[in-house]
C-alpha cells in the first residue's frame, strides 16, 4: 500500500543553501508521525515545503513530494490553494499570531469553511465541541484576545480539521501552552486521529509530547534525517549519538533498558508529565 505522504527533498535559503539536505520520509493514512529536532534544524522548513509555501520566505526545494497519488512539486498554485486547508490541515504554534485579532471567533472559522465550500455552515458548536470546547452563541461573539491560549490553541485545531483533512501538519503546537493544556491538546490529537483516521506529522523539539502521541518518530539533526522508526525502539535502543542525548535528557528513562517497550515508555512519560503538570499548578512559573 503506497503512503499518504512520500517526500525526499532538499531545502535552502539564500545565503543558507542547504538547510535540509536529501531528507527522506513516509507517512501512511492514518498514521503518526513525529519529527523531533533543534531549533533551527529545519522541522518548520520542511512543513513550508511541503505546503509549497517556502518561496514566501525566499526558499527553493529540490526533490518530489508525493501526496495521495500526486507529486506537489508539480502542482501549480491553484491546485495548492484548493489542497491547503481541505486535504492537508495545519496548526502552528502560536494562537495568538495565528488568528486575526480584529475578528471574533465566528468569523474566523465560517471564513476557514467558505474557502472550501459552496454551502452555509451549519454546526459550529459540533465542531467546536469536538475539540473540547463548549461553546455557545457568546463564544463565537469574542475575539481571540478574549480567551484563553489554551482555547485559542482548539480554535486553530478546529479550524484545521474543519474540512476533515487526510494530512495534519502540527508544528509545535504545544510550546506555548502550559504543561496541563499541552497534555489536553495531546489527547485532543490522539483522538482526532483515531476518529478520523487522520495521518498527522508532529513537529516538535519536546520529546515527551513525541513519545506520548506519534507511533513512529524521526530525528532531524543539521538537516539530515539521522534516525527513523518506531517510537519505542528509538527510545529504547537509539543507535545515532545525537539520538542518544537526547534520550538521554529526558526524566527516568534508562538508556541501556533495551526491554522497554513502548507501553511502559508511555506509562512512565505519562506519569512524569503528570508529575511536571502538578508542580506547575503549585509552583506557577512567572509571566
Amino acid at each position: 500500500m503506497e503512503p499518504l505522504l512520500s517526500l525526499r527533498i532538499s531545502a535552502g535559503y539564500p545565503g543558507r543553501p542547504a538547510v535540509l539536505q536529501d531528507v527522506a520520509l513516509d507517512l501512511e493514512a492514518g498514521g503518526t508521525l513525529g519529527l523531533v529536532g533543534q531549533s533551527g534544524s529545519g522541522k518548520s522548513t520542511l512543513a513550508l515545503a511541503i505546503l509549497r509555501l517556502l518561496h514566501l520566505k525566499g526558499g527553493r526545494t529540490e526533490g518530489r513530494i508525493q501526496f495521495a497519488g500526486r507529486d506537489l512539486t508539480e502542482c501549480g498554485e491553484r491546485e495548492m490553494r484548493r489542497l491547503r486547508g481541505r486535504e492537508i490541515g495545519l496548526v502552528l504554534q502560536s494562537a495568538s499570531s495565528s488568528l486575526n485579532p480584529a475578528l471574533r471567533i465566528g468569523t474566523q472559522l465560517r471564513e476557514a469553511w467558505r474557502a472550501h465550500a459552496d454551502s452555509a455552515w451549519e454546526k459550529p458548536f459540533e465542531l467546536l465541541q469536538s475539540v473540547g470546547l463548549h461553546a455557545d452563541d457568546a463564544f463565537l461573539r469574542r475575539l481571540p484576545g478574549e480567551i484563553s491560549v489554551g482555547q485559542a490553541q482548539r480554535v486553530l485545531i478546529a479550524m484545521a480539521v474543519l474540512h476533515r483533512p487526510s494530512l495534519l501538519i502540527a508544528d509545535e503546537p504545544t510550546s506555548a501552552l502550559d504543561l496541563i493544556t499541552q497534555a489536553e491538546v495531546l489527547r485532543l490529537l490522539a483522538a482526532l486521529n483515531r476518529e478520523r483516521n487522520m495521518a498527522t506529522l508532529f513537529i516538535s523539539h519536546d520529546l515527551l509530547s513525541i513519545a506520548s502521541y506519534c507511533r513512529r518518530v524521526a530525528i532531524l539533526h543539521e538537516g539530515r534525517i539521522v534516525e527513523c522508526g518506531e517510537t519505542g525502539r528509538i527510545f529504547s535502543q537509539p543507535a545515532h549519538p545525537y539520538t542518544r542525548r537526547l534520550v538521554e535528557a529526558l526524566p527516568r528513562i534508562p538508556l541501556a533498558a533495551s526491554s522497554l517497550n513502548l507501553a511502559t515508555l508511555a506509562a512512565r512519560l505519562e506519569e512524569d508529565l503528570a508529575q511536571r503538570a502538578a508542580a506547575d499548578v503549585v509552583h506557577p512559573q512567572a509571566e
